[in-house]
């Protein structure tokens, strides 16, 4: 079973994402920052990241940073979550070493067609 690390700051934001690739087969973790979500991934790295831009304590653009560094960090896709949609702001995530990026709010659709390029899951088409 694929394995998705979510994110975000915002427990709605967790819930909403966790109860949409729960519904998809894909089993979720939780963490509300990066500084959390740097230890989750040192006891198991994920298939898969959902990461909020803008969070407390440890920001996302740090966390994608300190994750490729880490043993076995280039391997999971990571899709950046944001309210931010200028291309500069889009363009740093991904020359950080982002897979893709999807704007909030998101729905099921949106998830699983990006989940879809990155390859995590297979098209439902």
């Amino acid at each position: 079973m694929k394995q998705v690390l979510v994110v975000d700051d915002s427990t709605v934001i967790r819930k909403v994402a966790k109860r949409i690739l729960e519904s998809m087969n894909i089993q979720t973790l939780e963490a509300e920052d990066g500084r959390k979500a740097l230890s989750a991934c040192s006891f198991v790295m994920p298939d898969a990241i959902l990461l909020d831009w803008n969070m407390p304590v440890m920001d996302g653009f740090e966390f994608l940073h300190e994750l490729r560094k880490m043993p076995g960090g280039l391997k999971p896709k990571v899709v950046f979550c944001t309210t931010e949609n200028d291309v500069a702001h889009i363009a740093r995530a991904i020359h950080a070493g982002a897979d893709e990026y999807i704007m909030k709010p998101f729905d099921k659709q949106i998830l699983q067609s990006k989940l879809e390029e990155i390859g995590l899951i297979e098209s439902a088409a």
